[in-house]
């Protein structure tokens, strides 16, 4: 029944953040009657929510428990006012993101209203490969990690580095340079600038970085800001690992 109820939420994701009772099924491969039960008991419970058009979506329940994770309760309180900070100083979106599988995960944002429009947001998951967060991540992560993402790069814009040679030397490049660069490669006219939060033995914490637009050509010249603030950050959460 356990299994039944998260094949249930996990039929939601970023692609579908709303679904029909029929979708629900679907994508759980449970029977209709079987999913209408199991949507009843976790609407009742906050689990899921019904909108007025009929569909459902994640409710306040689960919002709730995913507060309570170290990602959203330890590493988000203590990188937040440095973010701030970061965002203070460029005025550009700023993204706080870890490891989840082979994407990155983004446990927080920060943007104003000139700040040029991103696709990624506070629980969203975007491919290592073709963001600077990723990239980040990826130039610290074990090598059986690395290997999978590089023996499947899929491309994202006509920019994506999908080469596993070339991304190979640039995650080299990163480990020397201790910053991550991407133009266009997750979208269009937007280039982002990123640096690993690493322990103290060098394994990724998190990635920092920011999203600017395309024609910004200073972008490396804000790498010791994100630096300074990651190191900080860093600093903080060691208590908890």
């Amino acid at each position: 029944m356990t299994s039944r109820a998260l094949a249930v939420l996990d039929a939601f994701d970023d692609v579908h953040p709303r679904l029909t009772l029929t979708d629900i099924a679907r994508r759980s491969g449970l029977a209709l009657s079987t999913a209408h039960r199991l949507v009843g008991e976790l609407e009742a419970w906050q689990g899921l929510s019904r909108r007025p058009d009929g569909r459902y979506e994640i409710g306040r329940k689960i919002w709730d428990l995913g507060l309570l994770s170290s990602v959203h309760r330890e590493l988000r309180e203590v990188a937040l006012p440095f973010m701030q900070d970061v965002f203070a100083a460029t005025r550009e979106n700023v993204h706080l993101a870890v490891l989840d599988g082979t994407s990155a995960l983004y446990v927080e944002r920060i943007s104003g209203h000139q700040a040029v429009p991103v696709l990624s947001r506070a629980g969203s998951r975007l491919p290592l490969h073709a963001t600077g967060v990723g990239k980040a991540l990826l130039a610290y992560a074990p090598d059986e990690l690395q290997e999978q993402v590089l023996a499947s790069l899929e491309p994202v814009t006509e920019h994506t580095i999908t080469d596993p040679v070339r991304l190979r030397a640039q995650l080299e490049e990163v480990r020397r340079r201790g910053f991550a660069r991407t133009t266009e490669e997750m979208s269009l006219g937007t280039s982002s600038l990123a640096v690993p939060v690493l322990d103290p033995d060098r394994h990724p914490i998190a990635a920092l970085g920011l999203v600017v637009a395309g024609g910004r050509r200073d972008l490396s010249r804000l790498a010791p800001a994100l630096q300074v603030a990651a190191r900080a950050i860093a600093r903080g959460v060691r208590p908890y690992a």
